[in-house]
């Protein structure tokens, strides 16, 4: 395999870790403070991580593409990561593999219409075996919503899965020139820096128990910090350097499989049913994912 297959499955990897910690911490932090503390952390993270590897903490970068990079991180990950959360309060747990289905597709089209990319015929093959995959795991319980809800909630994850790969793709000239780490970090700098403006307007006065609630909950710490480490930490990293290395859509193919990755984990540690039809969509997902691996 090559180093961007790794990293791509990687961050599906590491990312189902941190979705298990993020929907125990859910039921006690709404999604913007949480999303506010995880975001703090990694780029705390990310500036410790620079300063180890004795990188600069400024790059000599033009207008045009700083702009680029603050258009990036206010909209890939602020935007983005917010109309996730509608999606999945909308839909619920259950449905979180259903809603995801969109990313695959989706990021192909943004890597096709903005680079021109084309998969080949085995992994177009492969992409629609872990998708399909996807959809038979997806299990729908009697309390989650309407299909006035479900198509609302999958609308929104499809638009934020375009948002999302839109504003990563349009800066992969500069991660493929300059570090990975620092791309990463200046990213979510910018992040928090928006949804710090945000709740300013938002919640005027009133930040400290708003925004900056994960931030008093010491006994939720044994949580948030794992899944921050682990979520917008590391599996960022993988994610980018997934797409540095890969095209578009077969990066997207291998950060699927974090449904299926998911499935499983929730069978460990949440004590989820690993049912047949479940088993039967983690089997087409891993056959998918094999056969783009050998292409």
């Amino acid at each position: 395999m090559y180093v961007g297959d790794l990293y791509a499955i990687g961050s599906a990897l590491v990312w189902s870790f941190s979705v298990i910690l993020m929907r125990v911490a859910g039921y006690q932090i709404p999604p913007i403070p949480l999303t506010f503390f995880k975001s703090c952390v990694a780029l705390f993270l990310l500036i410790i991580t620079l300063i180890l590897f004795g990188e600069s903490l400024f790059v000599d970068l033009s207008g045009s593409e700083y702009l680029r990079l603050i258009i990036s991180g206010a909209v890939g990950i602020s935007i983005a990561d917010a109309m996730i959360a509608a999606s999945l309060n909308r839909l619920g747990a259950s449905l979180q593999a259903l809603a995801d289905c969109a990313y695959t597709p989706v990021i192909t089209l943004v890597g096709f219409f903005m680079f021109g990319e084309m998969l080949s015929g085995w992994e177009i093959i492969g992409g629609l075996l872990v998708v399909s995959g996807v959809f038979a795991g997806a299990v729908m319980k009697a309390e989650v919503a309407t299909k006035k809800d479900l198509m609302i909630s999958i609308l929104l994850a499809a638009s934020a899965h375009a948002i999302m790969g839109v504003g990563i793709l349009m800066v992969r000239d500069i991660y493929r020139e300059e570090s990975v780490i620092w791309v990463t970090s200046f990213r979510f700098l910018v992040a928090v820096v928006a949804m710090l403006i945000y709740a300013y307007f938002r919640w005027p006065g009133n930040l400290k128990k708003r925004l900056f609630m994960g931030f008093y909950r010491v006994d939720m710490w044994r949580t948030i910090i794992p899944m921050a480490l682990l979520g917008p930490f590391l599996t960022t990293l993988f994610w980018i350097a997934g797409f540095k290395y890969l095209e578009a859509g077969r990066a997207a193919i291998y950060n699927q499989l974090s449904t299926v990755f998911i499935i499983l984990l929730a069978y460990f540690f949440l004590g989820e049913k690993l049912t047949k039809r479940k088993m039967l969509g983690v089997v087409l997902a891993l056959t998918g994912a094999s056969i783009v691996v050998f292409q």
